[in-house]
């Protein structure tokens, strides 16, 4: 699977925020920019993001995932 097609499906599921994706069809790095993220604990935002893709690490497709999540608050601080 492309980076863009994981990045397609995250983006459908995640609709409310900005996801980036990148890799080489292996390893994959997620980067989620959504104010769903607000509150919740580091396990919560990773497990937000990993329901949408579990079925596509249980069977294969995806093997290893980094994962970055982020309020726009903190997207905003982190990239000023």
């Amino acid at each position: 699977m492309s980076p863009e097609e994981l990045q397609t499906i995250l983006q459908e599921k995640l609709s409310d925020c900005d996801v980036q994706v990148s890799g080489d069809g292996y390893h994959y790095e997620v980067v989620a920019v959504g104010e769903r993220f607000a509150g919740l604990s580091p396990v919560k935002k990773q497990q937000t993001v990993y329901g949408c893709i579990n079925d596509l690490i249980v069977d294969g497709t995806v093997h290893a995932v980094s994962i970055k999540t982020y309020t726009p608050a903190e997207w905003s601080e982190l990239n000023s």
